[in-house]
């Protein structure tokens, strides 16, 4: 009997919870779906949190979900939203090309689709993308090697540099892949800068789902394999903070950093995470590329506030970020909202960090 009225009681709270949520969204001016890839990374319980944030000060209910980073997961998230009569997605997808029925759904069901920072793939079913200038970014993690390595003023030996490119299923990573190449390209045709291993590819240095332990292994091989008697590791270009700070932890492994002669190779990388700004404060990481979701986020607030006022749209992007899919034959490109990044170092942490409130003094331990 006790186990059939916790039973019951269970039953009564889950039913009430259900219709307070229903109670929210109807008496709200909208109910919102917001999906986020996953909630173990720092960066994206920023953004899903200041996304959530600033639609709920303008009185939208907002659904707000974290994937796990499993992909079925995403899906049924997706498919619940529209089920619940969401009046826009807002989706950043841990594979972008994977969506495409719940893509044609939410068209037949008129919900407006936004892709945040992510750009969703092979779909025409996709109204609007919000994230940086991806291709700009992969420049500025180019330009911390070049500046970092003083690559204009040429040191007497060539250097030795090792590339790691981000998940091969997220599209972000052309452009941060083709911007870095871009940058060091001369000074590998010029013989300045030289990569051991060969591998230069963005499908050979690609790091599935971001993932900074395959990342870690992946430099153990390296330094293993290529970098033995007076061939030392000089730099490293990195995607992603995790991964430069797993890149740094082996090199720490073999001796960098303590041995004469043997000091870490410099390191970017991106998002600006604590643990990396708490590196480049301590001089082993170099630089990040500082994103900043408070702005992400409120690009898109602002969007998704327009659009289910039915304003005009203005300052989109037509013509960078085709998707692969076609319209009527032709390419279809995604319209965008492009944000801009900086690069931060130990000389600006305190102006772009702190004073800017992006990270407090608190959490980064001072």
């Amino acid at each position: 009997m006790k186990r059939f009225l916790l039973f019951l009681l269970t039953l009564v709270v889950a039913a009430s919870v259900f219709a307070g949520g229903r109670q929210a969204a109807s008496s709200s001016k909208g109910l919102v779906g917001v999906v986020m890839p996953t909630r173990s990374e720092e960066r994206w319980n920023k953004d899903g949190n200041a996304v959530k944030e600033g639609l709920e000060k303008l009185g939208y209910a907002v659904d707000l979900q974290f994937s796990d980073d499993d992909i079925p997961t995403q899906l049924n998230q997706i498919d619940n939203m529209i089920t619940n009569g969401v009046k826009v997605l807002v989706i950043a997808s841990i594979d972008g090309s994977s969506l495409g029925t719940q893509l044609e759904n939410a068209r037949a069901a008129k919900i407006p689709v936004i892709s945040y920072d992510r750009l969703l793939m092979q779909s025409p079913n996709v109204d609007y993308y919000v994230s940086f200038d991806n291709y700009k970014v992969g420049r500025q993690m180019g330009q911390i090697l070049v500046n970092g390595l003083k690559l204009d003023n040429p040191p007497k030996r060539p250097i030795n540099l090792e590339l790691f490119a981000g998940s091969p299923d997220d599209n972000n990573s052309v452009g941060f892949y083709q911007g870095a190449i871009d940058v060091l390209k001369p000074y590998m045709d010029s013989g300045l800068v030289r990569v051991p291993s060969g591998q230069i590819e963005r499908t050979v240095i690609g790091t599935l789902r971001w993932d900074a332990a395959e990342a870690q292994k992946r430099m153990e091989n390296l330094l293993s394999r290529y970098y033995s008697g007076d061939v030392i590791l000089d730099g490293i270009l990195s995607p992603y903070d995790p991964i430069s700070l797993s890149c740094l932890e082996a090199c720490k492994a073999v001796g960098y950093g303590s041995t004469a002669g043997k000091p870490l190779p410099l390191v970017g990388g991106q998002d600006c995470i604590v643990a990396s700004v708490k590196s480049i404060m301590q001089g082993d990481q170099y630089a990040t590329v500082l994103k900043d979701t408070r702005s992400l986020g409120a690009a898109t607030v602002e969007l998704v506030d327009k659009i289910l006022n039915g304003q005009t749209i203005t300052g989109l992007d037509t013509s960078s970020y085709p998707n692969g899919a076609t319209v009527n034959g032709r390419a279809y490109v995604v319209p965008s909202l492009l944000l801009d990044s900086v690069i931060v170092t130990k000389d600006n942490v305190q102006k772009d960090v702190i004073d800017t409130g992006y990270h407090t003094r608190a959490e980064l331990g001072l």
